[in-house]
């Protein structure tokens, strides 16, 4: 397990009898720079890996922000392409572990989400929300676009609700909004119903059988076979936009601006 600190971000994995709890933490409202994304994509790998672990639950630290997206302090130092794609290729590799996992991956989203948090949700296999959970792609809105979590979000949302948020870059939508969109399967009024219920659910989720459930999930991401090679293609898109003088300048106002 990985010990926190609370200068940093972190990661860890707990196995509580045959659930893997990750949970991810940084300090700028969970925002998830480059070593943090390794480590989500090492913590779901080992979760994969562990024969004692049934279902994985996926949430972040704090009762407030779910997941800020990419840190804006590493996206503004990004001055190479190949720094940029390496970057991005940090979302692509969390959202393939999640998808390659043979085991449900349920995500808890506590607040607000932006950017790549919509696709670390969007990638889980059932993820539940409260009604803070409003939602945000605001990439277009910093010179780049949601290209790598596209996939996810549109397979879960649709191409019409994906678009809607993309565009929509500066707009919150509400927890509720993404609910009907097909994004979140529960939202409930606060933390504390939405936790009192999920612990029966994982429980229940856990009594299954692990090769129907591993069954179930390989048919559910059918079609998705590509998306090594995909979501690249998607990384590196957003490895040059980032290199444009609109995208640091965008980035530098928004920084500022939510400060």
């Amino acid at each position: 397990m990985q010990a926190p600190q609370a200068s940093e971000g972190w990661v860890k994995l707990e196995r509580k009898n045959d659930l893997g709890v990750i949970t991810f933490y940084h300090k700028a409202h969970n925002s998830l720079p480059g070593k943090l994304l390794a480590a989500l994509r090492e913590k779901i790998d080992l979760a994969a890996a562990d024969p004692l672990i049934r279902v994985v639950l996926l949430q972040s630290e704090g009762d407030r922000t779910f997941c800020a997206g990419a840190s804006f302090d590493e996206l503004i130092s990004i001055e190479d392409f190949d720094t940029g794609l390496e970057f991005f290729m940090g979302f692509a590799r969390v959202i393939n572990a999640i998808r390659k996992c043979p085991k449900f991956v349920v995500g808890r989203v506590q607040g607000k989400t932006i950017g790549g948090g919509v696709g670390l949700a969007a990638a889980t296999d059932y993820c539940i929300a409260t009604q803070a959970a409003a939602v945000k792609l605001s990439e277009l809105a910093v010179g780049i676009g949601p290209f790598v979590v596209g996939p996810a979000v549109e397979r879960k949302m649709g191409k019409a609700a994906m678009m809607h948020l993309a565009i929509n870059a500066s707009t919150w939508q509400s927890a509720g909004w993404a609910k009907d969109r097909g994004l979140f399967q529960e939202v409930f009024e606060d933390s504390s119903t939405m936790d009192a219920w999920l612990e029966d659910f994982l429980q229940q989720l856990s009594s299954y059988s692990p090769e129907a459930m591993q069954a179930l999930k390989n048919a559910a991401w059918e079609g998705t076979e590509h998306w090594d090679d995909l979501l690249e293609e998607r990384a590196a898109v957003s490895g040059r936009l980032i290199l444009s003088e609109h995208a640091k300048k965008a980035i530098e106002a928004f920084k500022q601006k939510n400060k």
